[in-house]
């Protein structure tokens, strides 16, 4: 199953977020929130954070960029359960990191999902809309 779509829920006053309904089965057993690139939060289903660590730890540790990458990765990172009625929170830290409060935007983003500042992700979605509109070539998994 891949994560698609957006929506605008909001966090209650707890800092618990209700995941999208539509979300909520591939999350029930388990879910690793942390930092995201362009200060957004990201939420993997455990198992797919479980890769992502694996594909972590095969990078030298020679590498600074694998090191920092690992840093972020890691520190940041917090397990959780949804409760019964969808809920996850979401710790202050990470609250602080990607300055969310009230009104969130969670994007479906193929194996995981991310959680952004409304204002940020109406910035980042423009400037990243015009890219998008001038893509003159098929895109490449391998780059």
């Amino acid at each position: 199953m891949f994560f698609m779509g957006t929506f605008t829920p909001k966090l209650d006053d707890k800092g618990r977020l209700f995941l999208p309904a539509k979300f909520r089965e591939r999350l029930v057993e388990g879910l690793v929130v942390t930092q995201g690139q362009e200060n957004c939060l990201v939420v993997w289903p455990q198992d797919v954070f479980m890769e992502e660590a694996r594909r972590a730890q095969a990078t030298p540790m020679t590498s600074r960029g694998a090191r920092d990458y690992a840093r972020m990765l890691f520190s940041g990172a917090e397990e959780a359960v949804p409760d019964k009625q969808g809920r996850v929170g979401i710790p202050a830290s990470l609250r602080d990191y990607a300055s969310l409060s009230g009104d969130v935007v969670v994007i479906g983003v193929m194996d995981r999902i991310e959680i952004w500042n409304p204002d940020r992700w109406r910035e980042y979605s423009a400037a990243a809309q015009h890219k998008f509109a001038e893509l003159d070539e098929e895109p490449s998994p391998s780059g």
